[in-house]
């Protein structure tokens, strides 16, 4: 029985020093120390031995138990220092390499031009209004003297959502002007930014959707000097002094008398070219003082009350501010151009 326990610690201690991964140690274990393994084998044939044989043997199985014992402690140990060694080795980081800088995004040329006209006319007292993109025909329409049979409401023009023609997506942000002036009485002085929907064929100066930003002003005593003084201001903070503008008599249901505001080519400066089709000047808004009809259609006193109103693309305003000649670049969501603003 000596020779039997000299044997097992001989064989476990050689076979724990190759053990390379826990799960091969703990089947070490299993096999020398548990309650079938080798040495409980050994010690279940103490009862065969003399009295003289028993402390000899039960002192001896004891130092191999510990030694096994603590043979398995050290290898575990150095086991789970190899494996933490290893993952070190693995995830270094060497904090002395540059770290990289985030990429951090900034606006949109679109949002730019939307913020500088906001800073503008919040700058002059107007508040900024906001509503449905899909709107009643009442509203887009017929509260703003577009009667039925007018070309705007063509299924050609207009994108509508129901057989009917009541619901469309709107053409227009004017309908928040009447939405304004439903529920608050003058003085009115708002902007109306947001997305509207025109069946456009797409071009350098025209899409299918596009940005809009009008505005209106109700007060006492509003004259068209106060709409052109107020658009000139607009145009010379947004693109500097000294800008030429140009406006043309024009025609719109819901304002009397109308204009057309034009501001000169910034691809060409007047001398014509594909962006201004060849005129020198870009279209930039339209504008008018309020029809009466409008006016008193929400409970506006005309014989008191007069108001102007206005409307312009933010694309094309966008584009005279930054020289972009191509409105489809504004949309095509390239990081070759995006990244230049």
């Amino acid at each position: 029985m000596k020779e039997k326990l000299e044997q097992i610690r001989r064989e476990a201690l050689e076979a724990l020093e190759q053990t390379k991964a826990a799960q091969d140690l703990e089947a070490l274990r299993v096999k020398y120390l548990g309650k079938k393994g080798e040495l409980t084998a050994v010690l279940k044939q103490m009862g065969s031995l003399s009295a003289e044989e028993r402390p000899v043997i039960g002192e001896l199985a004891n130092n191999v138990r510990e030694a096994l014992t603590d043979a398995l402690a050290r290898r575990q140990k150095a086991i789970e220092e190899a494996a933490l060694n290893a993952r070190l080795e693995s995830e270094t980081l060497d904090v002395t390499i540059p770290g990289r800088r985030p990429e951090v995004g900034h606006k949109h040329p679109m949002s730019i031009a939307l913020d500088e006209l906001k800073d503008i006319f919040v700058g002059m007292g107007f508040q900024i209004a906001e509503g449905p993109e899909i709107e009643l025909a009442e509203y887009n329409f017929t509260k703003l003297n577009t009667e039925e049979g007018h070309p705007a409401r063509e299924w050609g023009d207009t994108f509508y959502i129901r057989e009917d023609s009541s619901l469309l997506l709107r053409t227009q942000t004017s309908p928040l002007q009447v939405r304004t002036m439903e529920r608050q009485q003058p003085p009115i002085r708002i902007i109306a930014p947001g997305r509207v929907y025109r069946k456009d064929e797409v071009d350098a100066t025209h899409s299918p959707m596009f940005h809009q930003v009008e505005g209106l002003v109700v007060d006492k005593g509003i004259t068209m000097a106060d709409l052109k003084g107020t658009l000139n201001a607009m145009v010379e903070q947004l693109y500097g002094a000294g800008t030429k503008t140009r406006f043309r008599p024009h025609h719109f249901p819901f304002t009397e008398p109308s204009c057309e505001v034009d501001v000169q080519c910034h691809a060409c400066g007047g001398a014509g070219c594909r962006v201004c089709k060849g005129e020198g000047w870009i279209e930039l808004l339209g504008a008018g003082m309020v029809h009466p009809k409008v006016l008193q259609g929400v409970g506006i006193n005309t014989d008191v009350y007069s108001g102007f109103a206005f409307g312009m693309g933010l694309e094309r305003t966008a584009m005279r501010r930054f020289g972009i000649t191509d409105l489809r670049l504004i949309f095509e969501n390239d990081m070759r151009f995006l990244s230049q603003f």
